[in-house]
């Protein structure tokens, strides 16, 4: 991957962060902007102007000047003061997409960082060597301070890192690598650690894994459309076209592609048992699906245009010798965004979740086994399963109250509103991996029904989807240990191999 500053996408970024043999280095022509920015930052030091970030403190210390002697000292004492993080290291690949999105941010030219600076960070990406960020503490709104900070300690020798699976002292592993820890010069602490990169981050892969599931669960609404003998006119396109939505309109097509053939999904004129319509989790599929789809689009810009944005503070224009402060670390646009992502992830869970338990309840399963199980009584089948699904759901609208209305004043009243944007990524990240598990539940509960169904009556998409879910999750005969199966048929819908089996759907 060749960093330029631009261009850069989520399913890039995706791919850069979860395989660490991917090899990076910088474009030439950000080279040159790096430099040329840089060489502004040497002139401020080298005169009597006071320039926030550069000669000056930070936050409520903006104010108080720093003589030319101490500026580097400032930057050292800036990533140490604000590695205060908590809790559980965030996973390798968020860091590795921390370090992808800061670089990018870097090479813009607006920074005025020191190349050899941004050269160590490639090195680490190249050499496999991850920082080890603790996933609590941001505030988001000068940025991501201290997780930030957390990956830039080891640039300097401090603070550990995961490197060959196991946790080292990051002095050991630069020792081992042949690599000397930097010293900051003026303005790079601040241009290491004044951004947004840890939520972009964080939500980036959240919304790469959301776009999976959302495919994917049109295609395990359609088996559970058949196990439960759905009726199809819902899904006619002169309906869907009346009302005009994009996603709405997308995923009717999906659900008409997918039941194509089925022996149990009919019209409502030879349903046979006298239905002229189904319940709202079966009829109202497409609407429901459809809206999370559209809110994708919205998301999906405001990330990849933060993760080709400048956001540190102030920033450095090498055309004109100009250090601007402003606001552009505020993480606003990612805080509403991540909030957005999980309402709408959220809500796949939630239809998947009262699917499961239309399968499940013979009140409501047009004829299917209690539980989905043959000797019912003796045994349960699947009656916890749903248990677990809705547990994950109830979890998830928990999670789902936005973190972006918070605001806790910081910086002695300087730092007046905050986003919270951090946590409002992360706790996507854990929606998004609930639903897969939910989806995944719903998958295994509509292939048991598909047994007792008839599976010679699937759809060929239905069928094959079947057939791949049979070869890690076997029909349940009686009770057995089932959260094994569960895990494998979460881990299907999560790597998106339903959707390869399924042929190719929008």
């Amino acid at each position: 991957m060749i960093i330029t500053g631009h261009g850069l996408n989520i399913a890039a970024l995706t791919k850069a962060a979860r395989n660490q043999k991917e090899k990076f280095e910088l474009d030439k022509d950000a080279v040159s902007k790096i430099k040329a920015a840089r060489k502004v930052v040497d002139d401020v030091i080298n005169s009597d102007k006071a320039v926030y970030g550069i000669n000056t403190g930070f936050g409520k210390f903006a104010n108080v000047s720093i003589t030319k002697d101490d500026t580097a000292l400032l930057q050292k004492n800036l990533i140490l003061s604000h590695a205060c993080g908590i809790g559980q290291p965030l996973p390798v690949d968020v860091v590795r997409a921390m370090l992808i999105l800061r670089i990018n941010a870097l090479a813009i030219g607006y920074s005025g960082i020191n190349l050899d600076t941004v050269n160590l960070m490639i090195e680490f990406l190249n050499r496999g060597i991850t920082p080890i960020v603790p996933e609590k503490g941001s505030l988001g709104a000068s940025g991501d301070l201290i997780p930030l900070a957390h990956m830039s300690l080891p640039l300097l020798g401090l603070g550990e890192v995961f490197y060959k699976n196991k946790k080292l002292p990051s002095h050991v592993v630069l020792e081992r690598e042949g690599l000397k820890p930097i010293e900051l010069g003026a303005k790079e602490g601040l241009a290491l650690i004044n951004g947004t990169q840890a939520m972009c981050a964080l939500l980036a892969l959240a919304l790469h894994d959301a776009k999976i599931l959302f495919k994917t669960a049109d295609v395990v609404s359609c088996l559970t459309i058949e196990a439960l003998c759905g009726i199809v006119d819902a899904f006619d396109e002169r309906l869907h076209k009346a009302r005009g939505q994009a996603g709405q309109i997308l995923v009717a097509g999906n659900l008409r592609k997918l039941l194509n053939g089925s022996g149990l999904a009919k019209k409502a004129c030879v349903s046979g048992d006298g239905r002229v319509q189904d319940a709202y989790t079966l009829r109202c599929i497409p609407q429901i699906h459809g809206a999370s789809r559209d809110a994708l689009s919205y998301i999906e810009g405001i990330v990849e245009r933060e993760m080709n944005a400048v956001t540190d503070n102030p920033l450095v224009f090498s055309k004109g010798g100009d250090v601007i402060s402003g606001g552009n670390f505020h993480g606003q646009y990612l805080a509403i965004a991540a909030d957005y992502l999980a309402i709408a992830v959220s809500e796949i869970a939630n239809v998947s979740e009262r699917r499961t338990e239309r399968l499940v309840n013979p009140q409501l399963s047009n004829g299917l086994n209690a539980f989905l199980v043959k000797n019912g009584g003796l045994n349960s089948g699947f009656m916890i399963p749903q248990y677990a699904a809705a547990a994950l759901v109830s979890e998830n609208k928990v999670l789902s109250h936005p973190a972006s209305v918070d605001s806790i004043t910081s910086s002695a009243n300087q730092e007046d509103h905050v986003s919270m944007g951090m946590t409002a990524a992360r706790k996507a990240a854990v929606i998004v991996e609930n639903a897969g598990n939910v989806l995944g539940i719903e998958l295994m509960a509509a292939g048991q029904a598909a047994d007792f169904r008839g599976i010679n009556k699937l759809s060929v998409a239905g069928r094959k989807v079947y057939d791949r879910l049979r070869k890690d999750v076997i029909f349940v005969e009686e009770d057995m240990y089932l959260a094994p199966l569960m895990e494998r048929s979460g881990r299907l819908v999560k790597s998106g191999e339903i959707l390869k089996i399924a042929g190719k759907i929008n």
